[in-house]
């Protein structure tokens, strides 16, 4: 017989798997609030590599519709043979996260089926918005959280996390037919994605570099005043948060055009440090 502490377990066990830069900042909160947020960790995971993973489209979309309809049938009440849904179900009801957070991430890995290209930073933003933000809001109704502007300012940090994975993973997803730079910002910067699919990386790559790592700062920027409207649990959590994906963005920075031919690598120990540095002065020391 299944328990629900048996299915927090396996959603405990998907992230030590995982090796994600996530786990040292989820180790910060209490034991009730840790369980929640490795729950919805371990959803994404889920569903990631359902798409991932899968030997091909059709059988990636057949598995991803599958996992879309026992999610349904978990949130409904109704019993699924799945301790990632039941985890992430009991972490729903407990702290009254939105259920359309959950849909929306699954919409967004269902984009990875059918869009491999973006052709304006308004596309990629519905993407960051359901593969990132939806999680990052539906994190801190875990959290908890004092005033409700906290909820855009959670956008603007997924956004921000989400489009630094874009940045430092570019070879990677080249490998994966995915391009998810906006074909306009390669055309305002003298480039086009058939140079970066030919690997003809000429100057014109220094200015798209210069563009995206921009955008995401500016994100970061706005998502720091969310320090001030988290509990005192949720601060300590996304302090580490911020600081990790904030050092994974100076670290593309530093690569600069290289982003395009090498994926983009932070030391364990500076990231450490960084989460630390982060909860010792808050967002401010970003700033």
């Amino acid at each position: 017989m299944t328990t629900l502490a048996a299915d927090h377990a396996a959603c405990a066990a998907i992230l030590r798997r995982s090796g994600s830069s996530f786990a040292m900042p989820i180790a910060l909160l209490p034991e009730a609030k840790r369980r929640g947020t490795t729950a919805l960790y371990a959803f994404c995971r889920v569903a990631d590599d359902i798409v991932d993973d899968a030997a091909d489209r059709e059988a990636a979309a057949a598995g991803l519709a599958a996992f879309s309809t026992s999610t349904d049938a978990a949130l409904s009440g109704l019993p699924v043979d799945d301790p990632v849904l039941r985890a992430v179900t009991d972490t729903v009801r407990r702290y009254a996260v939105p259920e359309q957070y959950l849909r929306d991430i699954l919409a967004g890995v269902r984009m990875d089926l059918h869009h491999s290209r973006y052709e304006t930073p308004a596309e990629l933003e519905l993407y960051c918005s359901r593969v990132a933000s939806a999680v990052g809001i539906a994190a801190i109704h875990v959290w908890g959280f004092t005033d409700p502007s906290a909820i855009g300012l959670a956008h603007d940090c997924g956004v921000a996390f989400q489009l630094t994975n874009i940045l430092r993973d570019i070879p990677e997803d080249l490998g994966r037919g995915r391009v998810y730079l906006p074909e306009e910002d390669f055309l305002a910067c003298g480039c086009t994605v058939n140079d970066l699919l030919a690997g003809r990386i000429g100057p014109a790559f220094a200015r798209l570099a210069t563009l995206e790592i921009q955008r995401a700062a500016e994100r970061f920027r706005r998502a720091a005043a969310l320090d001030g409207m988290l509990s005192t649990d949720g601060r300590g959590v996304f302090r580490a948060m911020f600081g990790v994906y904030r050092t994974l963005l100076r670290a593309v920075g530093r690569q600069g055009v290289g982003i395009f031919t090498a994926k983009v690598r932070a030391s364990k120990p500076r990231l450490m440090a960084a989460a630390l540095a982060t909860l010792a002065c808050g967002t401010k020391v970003w700033r």
